[in-house]
């Protein structure tokens, strides 16, 4: 039986609580995850400020440089054992973890160390009562150590999307990875230790949210700063315990994302975006489109299209050829899922295609499986396009002007992404100003520059991460004023 183990000052810890890992296409026993109790989380932390004030606080970054792209050559070279824990942890396609998780998880650690050592700094020289000058230059200096609360849909990428700022900054990190994804966390455990990175720099502990450890991390008083990915539920909580010390945040929460075409878009490249925004990742991607809205004069048509697409998608395990989608990440949100399934024919919903569970064979129908679902016909009050599902489904409604589709993109408390459909330049400049989002794709979804800046607006988070603005959240600015 595999044991997943807590990474603590350079050291793999076991604990006596332990729970199971499960895969998502069979339900079968992964392995056993070690529980982390207050006592770990509490030597992890000691470790991560340790850390600070040892080599790792005294090295020049050059060398840390160094050992950043270390850690991503060495991500590259176990490329085969990153990809096999990521897709029997979430039993995602691997087409998907190939192309994008794992590649962009070694990818995170270089980007950042080419940012930090590039990076320039301001100064200013000022006139003194006196007659003289002074001069007055910033200084970046680690915020300390860092809480990197991880999400179980993009495990690896979006923990090292976090970890390879904070640690390029100079920080120590204390990863509480999801319950449902504890591999790739505890496999780059292995990678600090294979090129050297000095102990206590990079820990993980597993374990749950309330009474566990990631309780116990965002709690801790010597926790500097608290970086979460997940549902803004959390995030409230997160941010609650934050308050305690006056620590910052930064978050990227839910969404509610919509989408919009208008009748003079590419038809078929337009098709083709949505059902990649609606359905990769069996939905479970934060900046997915559940909301679709479409002009009117080729509102039908797009409908149809849409099904034939979600219909023509291969459902089935990550290895097989031509899948495109694969499990709910557990029982538990599978449940949630199809009870937004049935609430929508409950609230009068058309059922376009889906609503339901796949028939599976043998092993398989073990699984956490549900049909890529397609709505029309419901009101804009509906629960289904009020709350954020997390699943392979979306609603698409008619629109008639460009101001309708503005007005009813922006009606969610959330504010996270959009994904806009048109060849009229005027009109994609024009509603990609006025849609409330962090983020606005036109033509295009999920497609990142890394030094670009990154997040949600309203209650999709708080702050920006990407290129020079993760340096915001992840240094802190000392100005020093020199009296000539």
């Amino acid at each position: 039986m595999k044991q997943f183990l807590n990474f603590i000052d350079g050291e793999f810890v076991a604990t006596d609580k332990t729970f199971a890992n499960r895969a998502p296409v069979d339900n079968r026993v992964l392995g056993l995850v070690h529980e982390a109790g207050r006592a770990e989380v509490d030597a992890a932390v000691a470790a991560a400020r340790g850390a600070l004030k040892g080599e790792w606080g005294r090295m020049p970054v050059a060398k840390r440089v160094e050992l950043l792209y270390a850690v991503a050559d060495e991500i590259n070279r176990r490329f085969d054992d990153f990809l096999a824990a990521e897709i029997a942890d979430t039993g995602k396609p691997l087409s998907l973890a190939s192309h994008i998780d794992i590649p962009r998880g070694a990818a995170n650690f270089k980007v950042f160390a080419d940012i930090i050592k590039n990076v320039p700094a301001e100064t200013f020289e000022m006139a003194t009562p006196d007659g003289g000058q002074a001069l007055n230059y910033a200084v970046r200096t680690p915020v300390g150590v860092v809480g990197v609360v991880c999400p179980w849909n993009l495990p690896l990428l979006l923990m090292t999307w976090k970890v390879g700022p904070a640690l390029a900054c100079g920080n120590t990190v204390v990863v509480k990875p999801s319950e449902e994804t504890p591999a790739t966390a505890t496999l780059l455990g292995e990678v600090m230790q294979k090129v050297g990175m000095p102990k206590g720099v990079y820990n993980v502990v597993h374990g749950f949210g309330p009474d566990s450890a990631g309780a116990f991390l965002t709690q801790h008083p010597d926790v500097d700063a608290i970086t979460f990915t997940g549902e803004t539920r959390t995030g409230e909580a997160i941010m609650a315990a934050a308050a305690k010390g006056v620590r910052p945040v930064s978050f990227e929460l839910g969404g509610k994302n919509a989408g919009i075409v208008f009748a003079d878009a590419d038809f078929d490249k337009a098709v083709a975006g949505i059902t990649r925004s609606a359905f990769e990742n069996c939905g479970q991607v934060c900046l997915g489109t559940e909301r679709v809205y479409v002009q009117r004069p080729i509102f039908e048509k797009f409908v149809q299209a849409l099904k034939a697409k979600a219909e023509a998608l291969k459902i089935g395990p990550s290895e097989e050829p031509g899948v495109g989608l694969g499990p709910l990440i557990s029982a538990e949100h599978r449940d949630k899922v199809l009870s937004y399934y049935r609430k929508a024919v409950e609230q009068g919903a058309t059922v376009v295609t889906g609503g339901g569970v796949p028939k599976m064979s043998g092993a398989l129908a073990e699984g956490h499986w549900v049909q890529p679902t397609i709505w029309t016909g419901l009101p804009e009050s509906a629960a289904v396009i009020r709350e954020e599902i997390f699943g392979p489904c979306c609603h698409i409604a008619p629109f008639d002007t460009e101001e309708e589709a503005i007005a009813l993109a922006n009606a969610t408390d959330y504010g996270l992404a959009t994904t806009v459909w048109t060849q009229n330049l005027g009109t994609a400049h024009r509603v990609a100003r006025q849609v409330e989002v962090g983020i606005c794709w036109i033509n295009s979804w999920f497609l990142r520059d890394l030094r670009t800046a990154f997040g949600g607006a309203k209650a999709s988070g708080i702050g920006r991460e990407g290129g020079v603005h993760s340096l915001e959240f992840y240094t802190e600015l000392r100005n020093v004023c020199v009296k000539l």
